[in-house]
């Protein structure tokens, strides 16, 4: 019998189908991020058990964009841009596990089918959408990366907008803020092929960058909207009180996680 092969669908006899490669995944990006305050009970509605909020700040959101390139670690994938390039829009929130402090993304949308499929082993909830955001050129008319400098970004699904914001930037700072700063604890579900069978996948799991490469972030201040759509429920995190905004180039190597807790969920 021929072996099938491929780390991910779909597997064929030589595996050059699959979606995606075996890890380590490698990227280089351009992370724009806005934090701000939110209504506590609307984070706390998103954590399934056995998280809890944050002790410190619960309320504390980040809405990031982030214009990517990745490859595996023979890199070729660099020299066919359509394989490597791609734009995503996450929102993160931090939660408790056992007394220790994790960041989770709770919905996030990306414009390519294999980030789809690596954020569906991650336990990121990934759904296709259209994300744009201004890039810096040291020529011409866009902005550096320098005190003054304005950068939009936008993000919609579905034919609606659902979020759109203006960044200028002050001074360089120290970090690229607090909220997405942790280890993500995440959570890996599938339900069963038989009705009434519940998950066939429920895995709580710690996932993190293997290595991390970073130049100097730079703080700012954010004007952002977000919009009501018939299918997504950004808006229900409404802004309450802004934080701050940032802008950081990144390097990050993803090479697998950390299983933490087996069907605790209660997922439905």
């Amino acid at each position: 019998m021929t072996a099938l092969r491929g780390y991910f669908h779909p597997k064929s006899a030589s595996g050059g189908s699959s979606l995606i490669p075996s890890p380590p995944w490698l990227y280089s990006g351009d992370l724009l991020t806005v934090e701000y305050r939110t209504d506590p009970d609307r984070v706390r509605e998103l954590l399934p058990a056995p998280l809890e909020p944050a002790e410190d700040d619960p309320g504390a959101v980040a809405l990031i964009w982030a214009d990517w390139q990745s490859c595996s670690t023979g890199e070729t994938e660099l020299l066919d841009p359509v394989r490597s390039q791609y734009k995503e829009a996450f929102v993160v929130v931090r939660c408790s596990y056992q007394g220790r402090t994790y960041s989770r993304c709770v919905y996030i949308w990306v414009d390519k089918d294999f980030a789809i499929a690596r954020g569906l082993h991650q336990g990121y909830p990934k759904k296709l959408g259209s994300i744009h955001q201004t890039r810096p050129h040291p020529y011409g008319p866009a902005p550096r990366i320098e005190a003054g400098a304005r950068f939009g970004a936008t993000l919609a699904a579905a034919d609606r907008r659902l979020a759109q914001t203006v960044v200028t930037l002050r001074e360089p700072a120290e970090t690229n803020g607090f909220v997405n700063g942790h280890p993500m604890a995440h959570h890996r579900w599938l339900p069963s092929v038989e009705k009434g069978k519940g998950l066939a996948l429920d895995e709580l799991i710690e996932s993190g960058a293997a290595s991390f490469q970073g130049g100097r972030p730079w703080v700012g201040d954010a004007e952002l909207e977000l919009f009501d759509a018939p299918t997504e429920e950004l808006s229900r995190l409404e802004i309450r009180e802004p934080i701050a905004a940032y802008y950081r180039q990144v390097g990050v190597v993803w090479d697998g996680g950390r299983l933490l807790a087996f069907g605790t969920s209660g997922a439905e």
